[in-house]
């Protein structure tokens, strides 16, 4: 995997991913910034809510869940000092469909946090603590 991140401005990069995909990584004004797109830190929190996103929509897919819908609203809390890491992440999943099992979702959920999402478990082993939890949305 490759990505390339280039200076444009101010606090103002754009990143390329290596499939050719780009977006505008700011940093605030008072940092310098434009205020014309997420902070790096913020990239980061979304890629993961992005990750076990997929992974917990392509396990309900291949149990035959009807899902119509899923969100993860993720909060994040950073440390006070320098480097200002995230010591805790909650991931709350949203998943809304007909007749969902409470047992499936818990389950999709599960596997992402222990065993699929990359980015999850990676932050974990760097001393992130990582909780989930989920609703179930009947439509």
């Amino acid at each position: 995997m490759k990505a390339s991140v280039k200076w444009t401005d101010g606090r103002q990069f754009v990143a390329e991913s290596g499939s050719g995909h780009s977006v505008v990584i700011d940093g605030p004004p008072d940092h310098g910034g434009r205020n014309t797109g997420p902070r790096p830190m913020e990239m980061l929190l979304m890629g993961m809510g992005a990750c076990t996103s997929f992974d917990v929509l392509e396990i309900l897919e291949k149990s035959r869940a009807p899902v119509s819908d899923c969100v993860a609203s993720l909060e994040a809390e950073r440390a006070d000092a320098v480097p200002s890491v995230f010591n805790r992440i909650h991931v709350h999943f949203t998943v809304t469909g007909k007749g969902l099992k409470e047992k499936q979702v818990a389950r999709a959920v599960e596997l992402s946090a222990e065993k699929y999402c990359s980015a999850s478990i990676m932050l974990v082993k760097g001393g992130v603590e990582v909780t989930h939890s989920f609703t179930i949305v009947e439509e």
